[in-house]
């Protein structure tokens, strides 16, 4: 039954004229202007060390398959916080919102979800990286071949895709109510699904079978990954090979904490849990500082990043001399 004051959405031409409001921080009258100088800066970072990371993993000839994980994941951040970031710093400086059409608001809900699903596979692919490095290390090289890891891959992006656009027609199906203001400075799926005239939990339905499939069963697969590895560190006699063995997982272990912690929080609870306020601040965190934070983890904890980076700047260094 249509609701009171939903949007009739039997006439397509409808949803091509429709636009949302994002109202973004419009309460923050007094900090705007601090909090937009301060995550321009932190964006401008983080593209930089993003870009960094990549084109140093892509300029080496021989790479390991896990730097061609970490090349993948950022370019992956990359896509993410470009797709995001921007409209967020615009709600910084726009008093009264900003507009964003039907079309724009699903195609960027649709990039979010998967980009952000994507990362979710890529870590499982990480994880498994791991398992096979150090519980099957005579067989590493060719259990992760250079063609095996790039269909892996592919199956991480076209799956998130995939379920993101599921996600994505799911909720603009919706009926909407006249108001259309998103308090959210992005079109994140709670956000918008608050917008839904109806009283049931039906539209929910999509989000959770989403959450199962990027962000439960991907953890599941990860921690069962992790229990191996530690049943198989159990039986190293030599502290300092199960010191090292342990080393080569601290980055992934950061990474996989931040994202699953960040997103478990936002996406995974009811309806009547929604706190726009809250989440707004969650998820400037989520899209502007973890960005930033694991493009740190890789430089800082990766010895072959850090090889790579200090060979690009010695080939700088010869070259300015030249």
């Amino acid at each position: 039954m249509p609701c009171e004051g939903c949007m009739e959405r039997d006439n397509m031409s409808t949803g091509a004229t429709m636009e949302f409001l994002l109202l973004g921080f419009s309460e923050l009258l007094c900090l705007r202007v601090l909090l937009f100088l301060v995550f321009l800066v932190v964006h401008l970072v983080t593209l930089a060390g993003n870009m960094m990371v990549f084109m140093a993993v892509v300029m080496e000839p021989s790479r390991p398959p896990m730097l061609f994980f970490l090349c993948q994941l950022s370019a992956i951040e990359l896509c993410y916080t470009l797709a995001i970031v921007p409209k967020a710093l615009l709600s910084l400086i726009v008093v009264d919102g900003s507009t964003i059409s039907f079309i724009g608001c699903a195609a960027q809900m649709h990039l979010f979800v998967a980009l952000g699903g994507a990362e979710c596979f890529l870590l499982v692919a990480m994880s498994y990286d791991r398992y096979v490095a150090i519980c099957q290390p005579l067989h590493y090289m060719a259990v992760m071949s250079q063609g095996f890891c790039l269909r892996l891959a592919v199956v991480c992006c076209l799956g998130a895709f995939a379920v993101a656009l599921g996600l994505t027609v799911a909720v603009f199906r919706l009926p909407f109510c006249q108001s259309r203001r998103i308090n959210h400075f992005f079109c994140d799926v709670p956000a918008v699904l608050h917008l839904a005239c109806t009283q049931s939990y039906t539209p929910e339905l999509p989000l959770l079978a989403a959450c199962v499939l990027l962000l439960l069963l991907p953890l599941l697969l990860i921690l069962t990954s992790y229990v191996c590895i530690a049943v198989a560190l159990v039986h190293v006699t030599s502290s300092v090979g199960r010191g090292k063995a342990f080393s080569t997982c601290v980055s992934h272990l950061a990474i996989t904490l931040l994202h699953y912690g960040c997103a478990t929080f936002i996406y995974v609870r009811p309806k009547s849990f929604y706190s726009p306020a809250r989440d707004k601040v969650v998820s400037l965190v989520y899209t502007n500082i973890t960005p930033l934070l694991y493009t740190l983890i890789y430089s800082l904890r990766n010895k072959e990043i850090r090889g790579i980076l200090r060979k690009m700047l010695r080939r700088k260094k010869i070259a300015q001399l030249n």
